[in-house]
């Protein structure tokens, strides 16, 4: 099992085309798909951060663009930040039409190239999960630094603590059985937290909570940088906001079927996307059917084509 030796490195190997980075960022190389995500994340984070066309937000993990893509119209300043150059290079292609865009490469677990109190919001999304927790909390550390007093942010990862996280954990578990300790460790693997542990590592990296949604298989942070801002105030906003940012419990179901999927093969998936046929049940319908076909699509050498039926035009 060849593994490289940092996040560089590694997120570089796995972007190497236009191609591999949008399969890295959401295991697709639609743009159609792309954009579909990078909406639903969007309004997501505009909910959580209450974003105004005068803030200038900083995005960590930035890869293609995907989100930042959806929110520039939006906003004063978007700053994508990302360890990898080659991801870079595709959001750059991706956001060209922008003036209001910047990208920065990173190169240590923080945000050296950007001056303090620079910007008014951040957020990270699918991206300390795959972090060693040193580098979450010094992210989080340096995050106190470049976001002003008061400023906002809003991230997510892996939820140990709910059941389909833990179930996504398990998934995680097989490779690693039998396999020779030091070869096992891969830098971009999909690690785990808990909500007292994100509370712990927001208090010492100089952050007040706001509100923390993890009922789902995510623990999902909206939290105010100390020394400013009224924390009572946003507290109410992000509650009476809780359903356009939070996951709901139809997007766990379907994530659900979705690992329970992947561990079985093709017959469960065929069962599955036949019950995602009706898009009235919600958005995140035809936003999981996207990610069941995409799925479907890179084993159908073992599993066969697709029935044409469960493929909605």
């Amino acid at each position: 099992m060849l593994h490289l030796p940092n996040y560089k490195t590694t997120w570089d190997a796995k972007s190497t085309t236009p191609v591999h980075a949008m399969l890295s960022v959401d295991g697709s190389a639609s743009e159609e798909r792309t954009r579909m995500t990078g909406a639903y994340t969007a309004r997501q984070v505009r909910a959580a951060l209450d974003l105004k066309a005068t803030d200038r937000v900083l995005d960590l993990g930035c890869g293609v663009g995907r989100i930042g893509r959806e929110l520039a119209p939006h906003i004063a300043h978007w700053e994508g930040c990302d360890i990898s150059a080659n991801m870079l290079k595709v959001a750059r292609d991706r956001l060209a039409g922008f003036a209001n865009v910047g990208l920065t490469e990173l190169t240590r677990s923080n945000f050296k190239p950007l001056p303090d109190a620079s910007f008014d919001k951040a957020y990270c999304i699918a991206v300390f999960i795959h972090m060693d927790k040193e580098d979450f909390y010094l992210y989080l550390e340096d995050w106190a630094r470049v976001v002003k007093p008061g400023g906002l942010v809003f991230f997510d990862t892996w939820n140990l603590a709910h059941p389909s996280g833990w179930r996504r954990f398990a998934v995680e578990l097989n490779p690693f059985r039998d396999v020779e300790p030091s070869e096992r460790k891969d830098v971009a693997r999909n690690q785990f937290s808990h909500p007292e542990e994100v509370r712990v590592f927001l208090d010492h990296a100089g952050f007040d909570v706001v509100d923390m949604f993890s009922d789902s298989p995510w623990v999902q942070a909206v939290a105010m940088r100390r020394g400013g801002g009224d924390l009572a105030v946003e507290r109410r906003r992000v509650a009476a906001a809780k359903e356009r940012i939070a996951y709901s419990p139809l997007w766990t179901e379907l994530f659900d079927n979705l690992i329970a999927s992947q561990i079985n093969g093709t017959l469960p998936l065929a069962d599955a996307l036949a019950t995602m046929q009706d898009d009235s049940r919600g958005e995140e319908v035809p936003l999981f059917r996207s990610a069941f076909i995409e799925v479907w699509r890179h084993n159908e050498s073992a599993w066969g084509p697709i029935p044409p039926h469960l493929v909605k035009p």
